[in-house]
């Protein structure tokens, strides 16, 4: 490492299903079959524990805007899971930067539209004091990141179901090997998968 500033850990998290599907065959918002495996008490306790160590959220605006209409709710909903308000608190508060080209201003607290690329933002990050930078669910800016080598670590929830169509995340690229950090199966027969970028 050359210092924190430099080497925070950028984490790409997202669901995916046995086919390398981020979606279904219905569209972008064909998600429905992520929904058993999210809920889980296994995919709470990984969430809680991907981003506790992080203190900016990248996303696109797609999943901002979804996050922003459901998640402000829950922190103070005392008939929620302690960790879906543990997390709807820490998503309140982190520093969240949003990739679009259409809005203007982000009103969720600590949000700001990024005003550049997804590369550019996570190099000029990378050089500002915090803790860890997590990418949530944002298909499109992980890939962009993955193309251009700046994922460390990905962390995987992979769902038990072929859907047949659909978004995938991999498309023909850089190739990279990965190391297995940890692995924790859910009571829904998901796999929460967190995978370190190999050295060299």
């Amino acid at each position: 490492m050359t210092g924190q500033n430099a080497r925070r850990t950028v984490t790409a998290n997202i669901s995916l299903s046995l086919d390398g599907r981020t979606t279904g065959p219905g569209g972008e918002y064909d998600m429905g079959w992520i929904a058993p495996h999210a809920v889980s008490s296994g995919a709470r306790d990984h969430m809680v524990r991907v981003t506790g160590t992080a203190t900016t959220a990248l996303l696109g605006r797609k999943n901002y805007e979804g996050f922003a209409g459901f998640w402000p709710a829950v922190a103070g909903d005392e008939g929620a899971d302690p960790r879906d308000r543990e997390f709807a608190r820490w998503l309140d508060a982190v520093e969240k930067v949003v990739f679009s080209t259409t809005l203007e201003t982000a009103a969720w607290d600590n949000a700001r539209i990024a005003g550049t690329d997804p590369v550019t933002a996570v190099k000029q990050l990378r050089e500002r004091d915090g803790g860890d930078i997590v990418v949530l669910a944002s298909a499109s800016v992980i890939r962009a990141l993955l193309d251009a080598g700046e994922v460390d670590r990905l962390s995987v929830t992979l769902c038990p179901e072929l859907v047949g169509g659909g978004a995938r995340l991999f498309d023909d690229g850089p190739s990279a090997s990965w190391t297995l950090a940890s692995s924790e199966a859910t009571e829904s027969g998901a796999l929460c998968l967190l995978y370190d970028r190999a050295e060299g």
